[in-house]
């Protein structure tokens, strides 16, 4: 039995028996799960395209129903890592046509990185990005390709009429919508001397946020720095080991640099990890030790790796869970598109808010140092703050998410009467949840705590 959609509901599986019907096709490719929800895998009743399009084969026409379980022309399970772990891409970054070109490209870059001032480096990724507008997936601003596949198939199981509404764990504690984090990447020793006025800027809205430090070449973020953020309630991460861009470039380099990278995690007693310019190969992650990392973009179209894990969600890449970044970065913001205001932030905040997702932000210490980029940050806390008073949404640190949605993944729903209760370790912040179908689509109803 295929338990992506039990997992990712924490639903009793005895209310979604999904399993793979027919013979797999020999490559995968892209195909459609009903109008608009894009996936891409193994496919049994089609040849599937070698791109996103239009024309896409329909794989909900071919679904078989046999009683109460259902049979579906694909896998599932792999098609929703597929799209997790960006192995939708034909190349990456560090593989296929022209990569030692490219990567010779990025060396020269990282090594004249400290000497370019930002006119220039802006001036120099806008012409690499060339085109980013014109990407037809992932889907921007926000991609839920993840999320819209989990939901046709739920749709499926009610719209059978096998059971009116499906039990499940609410994906937040305390039955919050979504949850928020606020993360800050310190780039350089101008970024560094910032970090106190900038914790002065967050705590001045109640909002605690992580700051992620190079540990290596960059800048000297020694004992006494790490203990006087986390003195005031912030969090501290390791950020890459030296920030050159090279991180994934070899699989020997990186396994030199995974052991060093585990031992600042150690060393700094922190749980988490970003990579620098969220350079990112998920088939390589077993060799951390760090409980999460925060290195994949929802959709990647600004960022110098493209790709995106197509989804709102954290999700486990074996033993790590993924903290996706589900918003533009500032310096994408203020420096590629030269936008100074908070209105792409605030679309896709409420697009992410509708779909109950981890709403997750990167501004840098060394980009808001600027009077003007400063007022815009402090616009976008102001609007943070405005969402938690009016939609109660949960703003957490990066931790605080992990802990959470560790033990989700271990909670279980037990009948209870006539009705549910959740077991396992964190429960009594856990809320139970209904999905049924109103015009077609999924609703959600979340119980409240006794």
């Amino acid at each position: 039995m295929d338990r992506a959609l039990s997992e990712h509901f924490r639903c009793p599986e005895e209310f979604v028996k999904i399993e793979t019907s027919g013979a797999l096709s020999e490559g995968p490719g892209f195909f459609q799960f009903g109008p608009g929800v894009i996936c891409y895998g193994k496919y049994s009743d089609a040849i599937p395209a070698k791109k996103p399009g239009l024309g896409l084969p329909d794989a909900l026409q071919f679904v078989e129903v046999a009683g109460d379980q259902f049979c579906l022309p694909f896998d599932l399970t792999q098609v929703a890592k597929n799209l997790r772990y960006e192995h939708y891409l034909t190349t990456s970054s560090s593989h296929g046509k022209n990569s030692k070109e490219r990567n010779a490209s990025r060396r020269l870059y990282y090594f004249l990185r400290p000497i370019l001032p930002v006119s220039v480096r802006k001036h120099l990724q806008r012409i690499r990005l060339k085109g980013w507008d014109n990407i037809p997936f992932p889907r921007w601003p926000v991609d839920f390709a993840v999320e819209s596949l989990m939901e046709q198939t739920l749709a499926m199981v009610l719209r059978s009429g096998s059971v009116e509404r499906i039990p499940f764990i609410w994906f937040w504690p305390h039955g919050f919508p979504s949850g928020a984090i606020m993360t800050h990447d310190v780039e350089a020793a101008a970024g560094l001397d910032f970090v106190p006025k900038l914790m002065d800027l967050d705590d001045s809205f109640g909002i605690k946020s992580a700051f992620q430090v190079v540990p290596e070449v960059r800048y000297d973020a020694g004992k006494s720095f790490v203990d006087n953020v986390r003195a005031r309630g912030f969090e501290v991460n390791v950020h890459d080991l030296n920030h050159d861009g090279s991180l994934y470039l070899e699989r020997k380099e990186f396994l030199r640099r995974a052991t060093l990278i585990n031992r600042y995690v150690k060393e700094f007693e922190t749980e988490g990890f970003r990579a620098g310019a969220m350079y990112r190969n998920q088939d390589w992650y077993e060799a951390f030790d760090f409980s999460y990392d925060m290195s994949v973009p929802n959709v990647a179209h600004l960022e110098p790796q493209r790709g995106g894990c197509c989804t709102v969600m954290p999700y486990f890449i074996g033993k790590i869970l993924e903290l996706p970044l589900t918003t533009i970065q500032d310096y994408s913001l203020f420096h590629i598109l030269g936008d100074y205001s908070i209105d792409l932030w605030k679309l896709q905040v409420d697009l992410i808010l509708k779909r109950n997702g981890l709403i997750s932000f990167i501004v840098h210490p060394d980009y808001v140092i600027d009077k003007l980029a400063r007022q815009v940050y402090a616009d976008l806390l102001q609007h943070i703050v405005q969402l938690r008073d009016e939609h109660k949404i949960w703003i957490a640190l990066p931790s605080d998410v992990n802990r959470w949605w560790r033990n989700r993944s271990q909670m279980k729903l037990v009948r209870a009467g006539d009705g549910w209760k959740i077991e396992g370790p964190g429960s009594e912040q856990a809320r139970v949840a209904y999905a049924t179908l109103q015009d077609g689509r999924i609703v959600y109803n979340v119980e409240s705590g006794s």
